[in-house]
């Protein structure tokens, strides 16, 4: 049985087990403040659960390819969406920071929980 490693935690899966049902099902903070409650809900068409993955997963879909050549994702082809993704073997995930996790640093990493990000503060 594949294993995932993700905010400090891992645990194990299905081989074909859906990323995004897995990490939630986990209580793994996936989305932005704002994308928890805006989002497709696992159809490929919103990108907010956007992540980095190593490991043994499946190629990519049409759906995720459509969403993921268009600004904010283009500029990271190496990450995918959790929620088009099928574990196929040991993975490791990392979150970015943004609304899309488009960012650079990272908000969590597959050994370490969340960070607190510094805030911007408002004029």
């Amino acid at each position: 049985m594949p294993m995932i490693t993700a905010e400090g935690k891992t645990f194990e899966v299905a081989e074909g087990s859906n990323l995004r049902e897995a990490l939630l099902e986990q209580d793994i903070n996936l989305y932005s403040a704002g994308a928890k409650v805006f989002n497709c809900r696992g159809h490929g068409t919103c990108g907010t659960c956007f992540i980095g993955v190593e490991g043994s997963v499946s190629e990519p879909t049409e759906e995720e390819t459509k969403r993921t050549i268009f600004h904010p994702h283009f500029a990271h082809r190496e990450r995918r969406l959790a929620c088009q993704v099928k574990v196929m073997g040991n993975v490791s995930i990392t979150k970015f920071e943004g609304y899309f996790g488009d960012g650079e640093d990272s908000i969590w990493t597959p050994d370490r929980g969340p960070v607190e990000l510094p805030s911007i503060p408002l004029p």
